[in-house]
């Protein structure tokens, strides 16, 4: 099977209803980014910051996968998938993908901030006094601005492998993230679905840019893929 790594952004998750990540106006649901995305923010207003993350995880539990979510997972049937995403919600999951790694955490995760390996699955509101087994406060399992992000050597390793390499909805403009598309081998055909695509320099493979959603764009990809095979 040839193996076929996946990046994906905000962009693949718009279409089943939730926002990207931050507004036009650099605001992400009305508040400044390092309000509610950053250590400093989280000691400043620590009740703030869990109430954005108590609605934006209610959110998440009224949506459903889309298309290009189920694409990607039906792919699985013809080809070694692996699935290397920037969001925190669990859409590729749901949709029946096997092997996904979330750079920036997940929604439905809290961690004790004494332990960071101290991960438990929450799908309600998390509060001050919500702690661990050792009585430690519980914070989003997210990755905030300023913060290492653990699983980038991973994601490395399983981009220098790849065959074939899809970027899904992202601007290219988050790193560590935007810059896994160059570990990629240079004989590697990558393709880049995006509405609106950033303008990638430097990069020497063969690229098919695909200016469309998500779900109009893995349409096409899938039809190639599958020719291909």
């Amino acid at each position: 099977m040839k193996k076929i790594v996946v990046l994906t952004g905000a962009g693949i998750s718009a279409e089943s209803g939730i926002k990207t990540f931050r507004d036009a106006d650099g605001l992400w649901e009305g508040h400044d980014i390092m309000e509610v995305a950053s250590p400093v923010g989280w000691k400043k207003n620590p009740e703030l910051v869990l109430d954005f993350y108590n609605k934006r995880r209610a959110q998440l539990l009224t949506v459903k996968p889309n298309k290009a979510h189920e694409i990607l997972s039906e792919l699985e049937e013809h080809f070694d998938i692996h699935i290397i995403t920037q969001n925190v919600d669990d859409l590729h999951e749901r949709a029946g993908s096997n092997k996904v790694i979330h750079l920036h955490g997940e929604l439905l995760k809290v961690r004790s901030i004494s332990n960071e390996n101290f991960v438990i699955d929450w799908k309600h509101d998390l509060n001050l006094g919500d702690f661990d087994l050792e009585g430690n406060q519980l914070r989003p399992h997210i990755i905030w601005f300023g913060e290492d992000v653990p699983m980038i050597e991973h994601a490395i390793d399983i981009v220098e492998t790849a065959d074939i390499l899809i970027i899904i909805g992202t601007s290219l403009q988050v790193y560590p993230a935007a810059g896994l598309m160059n570990y990629v081998d240079q004989n590697v055909p990558v393709y880049y679905i995006d509405p609106n695509p950033a303008t990638i320099y430097d990069l020497p493979n063969e690229l098919k840019i695909l200016p469309l959603t998500a779900v109009e764009g893995m349409k096409i990809v899938k039809e190639e893929l599958l020719n291909l095979n």
